[in-house]
């Protein structure tokens, strides 16, 4: 519905005086392209890459240990006391309980993480395109995105141009 909305404001403002067409530029952002190709955008990856890595360590360390113990229940269950067994059961269902807690746990941590990092991103990437547009007399910057815009000649595309602003802007 918004899309729809802001094509309508689009369309009007284009067709609504010729002299207002004539002085109308327009450029677009491709916004997850500009988000990866960033220096803040490489380094986020990598960051999460390795929180990544260390939880998946984590995992594999938990998945072995609750391996090992069913096996062992499965192993000695026969051989053990009605009593034993059933601890040895409770042990086990409560490790992967504990198991499960974990992932889901380092899943929304990541994901969280995952959040912060893009959004201080594109909170920069913002400031840079407004300075951007309103130097360079643009009317309307939009973002590429596959649910708003239809067509773009390519040579509206600002993503390199905005790209290249953002990572000396973070350099200094």
């Amino acid at each position: 519905m918004k899309q729809i909305i802001l094509a309508g404001i689009v369309a009007a403002c284009i067709t609504s005086t010729s002299v207002f067409a004539a002085d109308l530029k327009l450029g677009y952002v491709d916004m997850q392209r500009a988000l990866n190709g960033s220096e803040e955008g490489k380094k986020a990856k990598e960051q999460l890459a390795a929180k990544v890595k260390k939880y998946q360590d984590e995992i594999n360390v938990k998945q072995e240990e609750l391996k090992k113990l069913k096996d062992e229940l499965e192993k000695q269950g026969m051989l053990l006391s009605d009593s034993a067994r059933a601890s040895k059961e409770k042990d086990y269902q409560n490790k992967l309980k504990e198991f499960q807690r974990f992932t889901k746990d380092a899943q929304d941590e990541l994901q969280g993480k995952d959040e912060e990092l893009t959004r201080s991103i594109l909170a920069g990437m913002e400031k840079v395109i407004q300075a951007y547009g309103s130097q360079n007399g643009f009317t309307f910057i939009f973002v590429k995105n596959d649910n708003i815009l239809l067509f773009a000649d390519e040579k509206a595309d600002l993503t390199a141009e905005v790209l290249k602003l953002f990572n000396s802007s973070r350099k200094k």
